[in-house]
């Protein structure tokens, strides 16, 4: 039963000429009916002729809604002047009157709500009923007209319907399509972001392990007390790696959970401190001062601080040269963080600060970048007058809209 329906609705034309069939059998009845009534004379071969034109329109009314249209008046205009009187096969006109009215064009609606509303008019008064006053004809035409205004009104109220939910299926795929949009950008703003922490704990924690490790081999045989306290400080550093890579991991697997229960807690302010004892453990002399009155701060701010100051003492390790020292400010102001890193080396190459550097170079800037426009903040990074590499930026305590 459901595949005779569905086949059914995809072939609409089929079901009209059934009922087009119908409707012909009646309207033969009907002519011969008439041509045999008192004071009816109707010639059969023409009235057999235009109820076959009326079921032709039947039949193709949803195919050529407006040349069927045409066609019904035009054969209702045959009818009024050659006297044939109407027949079941007319009901095509309230047929057709509907049909152009829900799917036709806006002219072809219009044009038919017209003319049905004078139809029945015009027929009364080309067939008046016999000893019917002139007051009981008008009536008979206004309940006559009646049925044509309603097929024309529910033929609109369906066109309303169906613009309707195409509107609602338009907005829908829309959003479909909008929602598609957002996801790919919240991914690749994932990706993104953690592209940036791995960055951060990967090219930290290594350049201080090959820096070490460089150390150690350099004074293995003369200081081994040195190369103890470096490979002391490769673990260290090592072990600090492999914790943020798990935090990182744990992040990404949603659900799971790490031994202990917990995550290592996102690095913060007061953890620069140790980052900066790494770095002077390392080799590289480190100034770092801190000014105004520490107080909490949003995480997002605090993240961004402690991976600016990681990645800006990267660069001063893997860019300034032997002998480079570095200096690190934390100026607390009322609505926001400063922070200033400077270094005395070599400085870092123009293309990587300038234009994001070539073959997987100078990523860890385009990050800062990132990370302070996230929060929306300023950066600043280029070489100092004097020689050396500096790094500032502003990160606001105002959450951004």
């Amino acid at each position: 039963m459901q595949r005779l329906y569905d086949f059914l609705r995809r072939h609409p034309t089929w079901v009209d000429a059934f009922w087009a069939v119908v409707l012909f059998g009646i309207s033969g009845v009907s002519v011969f009916s008439i041509n045999g009534a008192p004071g009816h004379h109707m010639p059969i071969g023409p009235g057999l002729a235009v109820s076959a034109v009326l079921c032709v329109v039947v039949a193709l009314r949803r195919r050529f809604p407006e040349p069927m249209l045409l066609l019904a008046f035009a054969t209702g205009l045959a009818q009024l002047v050659l006297d044939i009187e109407t027949t079941a096969a007319d009901f095509a006109m309230l047929v057709i009157t509907y049909t152009v009215a829900a799917i036709g064009a806006r002219w072809a609606s219009r044009l038919a709500l017209v003319v049905s509303l004078f139809a029945a008019t015009l027929a009364q008064m080309r067939w008046p009923a016999v000893h019917d006053t002139f007051a009981g004809q008008a009536a008979i035409a206004v309940f006559q007209t009646v049925p044509f205004a309603l097929a024309w009104v529910l033929g609109d109220s369906m066109r309303t319907r169906r613009a309707y939910f195409a509107q609602l299926e338009e907005r829908a795929a829309r959003l479909e399509k909008e929602r598609e949009a957002q996801a790919k950008v919240a991914v690749a703003a994932e990706r993104a972001r953690i592209a940036r922490e791995l960055h951060d704990v990967v090219a930290h924690n290594v350049s201080v392990m090959v820096v070490q490790a460089d150390g150690a081999a350099y004074v293995l045989d003369a200081a081994p007390d040195q190369a103890k306290n470096a490979l002391e400080t490769i673990s260290s550093t090592g072990r600090q790696a492999l914790a943020e890579m798990r935090r990182l991991l744990g992040v990404l697997r949603t659900g799971e959970h790490q031994e202990g229960g917990e995550y290592v807690p996102q690095p913060d302010v007061e953890q620069i401190k140790e980052l900066v004892e790494q770095c002077r453990s390392s080799g590289l002399p480190v100034d770092f001062r801190i000014e105004g009155t520490p107080r909490p701060l949003p995480s997002g701010v605090e993240l961004t601080a402690y991976r600016i100051v990681q990645e800006a003492l990267t660069n001063t390790r893997k860019h300034g040269g032997p002998d480079a020292g570095a200096s690190v400010r934390l100026v607390y102001f009322d609505d926001g963080l400063g922070l200033l890193v400077e270094d005395d080396g070599k400085g870092a190459p123009h293309e990587l600060y300038e234009d994001g550097g070539a073959d997987g170079q100078g990523h860890g800037l385009i990050g800062m970048r990132e990370r302070v426009g996230m929060v929306g903040g300023t950066l600043d990074a280029g070489p100092r007058p004097g020689g050396g590499f500096r790094i500032s930026a502003l990160l606001p305590l105002k959450p951004v809209h």
